[in-house]
């Protein structure tokens, strides 16, 4: 009986640590394409559900998953009203790789570097790709690590739940 008592509080503690883990998107100065700053406040708490795609053009994860989501991100925008930003991690010395790779592929997403790096340290995280889900208000919702094909539709099944929301 002890056992079942302490299951069932462990339980409890996972489902509403998952909850309270819910935080903000974090504040932060990225740097676009072409050079200017933007701050994450700018697509985090724009009122709209957004994916935030972390990538480098070093990881072929991470471009097969924003490949992967390019054929269908027209649908999203339509069906949910959201929009994806995908976050570089590539250093200074190889932004440079960054723009003619975007165009190559044909990418419609919003492109933004965090070379310093100061985002993904706000964020805690260690290897890409790595992709944040977050509400209109700008928390993060859901959060997945790594890439295998299909996982773009477990990310649409989460979009889709938290429009109907």
């Amino acid at each position: 009986m002890k056992l079942i008592k302490l299951f069932s509080l462990v339980l409890m503690t996972c489902f509403f640590s998952d909850a309270i883990a819910q935080k903000a998107f974090p504040t932060a100065s990225l740097k676009s394409l072409d050079g200017k700053t933007v701050s994450t406040d700018d697509f985090a708490k724009n009122g709209k559900i957004t994916v935030v795609s972390f990538w480098a053009t070093w990881c072929s994860p991470c471009k097969k998953e924003l490949d992967a989501i390019a054929d269908i991100y027209p649908d999203w925008q339509e069906a949910y009203d959201m929009d994806l930003v995908a976050v570089t991690i590539d250093t200074r010395r190889a932004l440079s790789k960054v723009g003619p790779m975007v165009e190559q592929k044909g990418w419609e997403y919003t492109v933004l570097s965090d070379s310093n790096q100061e985002l993904m340290q706000a964020l805690n995280f260690q290897s890409v790709p790595m992709t944040y889900l977050l509400d209109t208000e700008g928390n993060i919702v859901y959060k997945h690590n790594s890439y295998v094909p299909g996982d773009e539709y477990e990310l649409e099944d989460k979009i889709k739940a938290l429009a109907e929301k």
